[in-house]
């Protein structure tokens, strides 16, 4: 069926509420994502940890992807998207609650752990909202409609750091020099406890939300599916023979890999003397226009893909973030500083583009097709410490130069990987 200026919005209307209700959890696990930016610097005080050690924070989320997107997806095929949506903000809410022992034990481990679960239930919230949204809907507007979800997912990366600093951080305390081993463990005991009511709140939303979730009436779309299927997929065994989506799964790995890298070294390449030279602070502040501009861009994206074809997007923006990682190596100073700071605004629409094309036709197998997807969120947790080395050898101007390669193949798929092959 062709998709008409006045199809769009009868579809968006038919599903109006239910879109709504999903993008308060695409909000939710974006602001539970970037608060672990807050966490890292946070507990490597309380805990007296290294980098290393630290960096546990992002490796024990990222895992989570790694261990529990596939077993989700098989448990979506069997409950659906709504009750999946439930299970997923239960999960999430436990490992919230789970934060309050941690601090009052002040046990390493347990915060871990309980960080763990509530990633889990992020990633089963993924796995059921993304394939959810494409088809609640024309299957040629999927793209268009992911990327506005995702937009409230942008919202609550910018929102995050500015709940967490108040609350969490706002509460620290200075290390004095001569304090007692006693008065110090006080301390650290105090700031532990700083994390209680944060997450606190987020377990009761969570809660809330779950329950919220379980009492609406969402429309099952798993009909709805097998009727927007590419080829008849009733002999077949498994999502993996789509590959437009195993190629969709490579360009989730390299774009997750190629957006927390580059975040990951911005205050520091910012702090460079021959690029801005500016303070941790101040730098902080300038990081900012590098996840606004993926908020930004999101919205922009939503009303292109309503005319242009979402291949050609994909490709555009990712043709468009090597030129500026490009200028980000070459150059110094504020042309640098602003280059790699643009990228965000061409970020934006990769995730859920590349997220709706991979879902394309696959019908009964969309919820394991999601779990694949999300699977591949791995590459948050393997490409950064790539990046890293890099820097240690080369420099850090130059290790933006591994996130071109990621944004080359994103382009290719965009262009060519991400045609289906009936």
């Amino acid at each position: 069926m062709a998709v008409t200026a006045s199809t769009f919005p009868q579809q968006t209307s038919r599903y109006g509420f239910a879109l709504t209700a999903l993008a308060s959890l695409f909000f939710m696990w974006g602001f539970i994502t970037c608060l672990n930016d807050i966490l890292i610097p946070h507990l490597k005080n309380v805990f007296a940890l290294n980098y290393t050690q630290a960096m546990l924070i992002q490796f024990c989320f990222f895992a989570a992807y790694f261990v529990v997107s596939l077993p989700a997806g098989t448990l979506i095929t069997r409950i659906g998207y709504k009750w999946g949506l439930v299970v997923g903000l239960v999960t999430a809410a436990i490992g919230c609650f789970l934060f309050i022992p941690a601090a009052s034990y002040r046990i390493y481990a347990l915060f871990l752990g309980a960080l763990f679960i509530m990633a889990s239930g992020v990633t089963i919230l993924q796995v059921a909202a993304n394939p959810y949204v494409t088809v609640l809907g024309s299957s040629q507007t999927a793209s268009s409609r992911l990327t506005l979800t995702h937009s409230f997912n942008s919202l609550g990366t910018a929102v995050a750091p500015w709940f967490g600093g108040f609350l969490i951080l706002g509460g620290a305390m200075a290390v004095a020099d001569n304090l007692t081993p006693a008065q110090l463990a006080a301390m650290h005991l105090h700031e532990a406890d700083a994390v209680k009511l944060p997450y606190l709140m987020l377990a009761i939303t969570f809660s809330v939300l779950a329950v919220v979730f379980a009492l609406l009436k969402l429309p099952d779309v798993r009909e709805r599916q097998d009727s927007q299927a590419l080829k008849d997929t009733t002999a077949m065994g498994s999502a993996w023979h789509f590959p437009h989506l195993v190629l969709g799964a490579v360009g989730i790995f390299t774009y997750v890999g190629a957006e927390v890298s580059i975040g990951s070294l911005l205050v520091n390449f910012l702090g460079e003397d021959h690029i801005a030279g500016l303070p941790e602070a101040q730098a902080a502040y300038y990081v900012s226009f590098y996840w606004g501009g993926a908020m930004v861009g999101r919205f922009i994206g939503f009303f292109v893909m309503r005319y242009v074809s979402a291949g050609k997007v994909l490709t555009f923006n990712a043709m468009m973030a090597t030129a500026l990682l490009v200028v980000t190596v070459l150059y110094s100073g504020q042309v640098a500083m602003w280059a790699v700071l643009a990228v965000g605004l061409f970020n934006s629409i990769m995730f859920p583009t590349i997220f709706s094309l991979a879902l394309r036709g696959l019908g009964r197998f969309t919820s394991q097709g999601s779990g694949i997807l999300c699977l591949a969120i791995v590459g948050g947790a393997i490409l950064p410490p790539l990046v890293g080395a890099v820097a240690d050898t080369l420099g850090l101007q130059m290790a933006f130069a591994l996130p071109i390669i990621c944004y080359v193949y994103i382009a290719f798929y965009g262009l060519k990987g991400s045609v289906p092959r009936l």
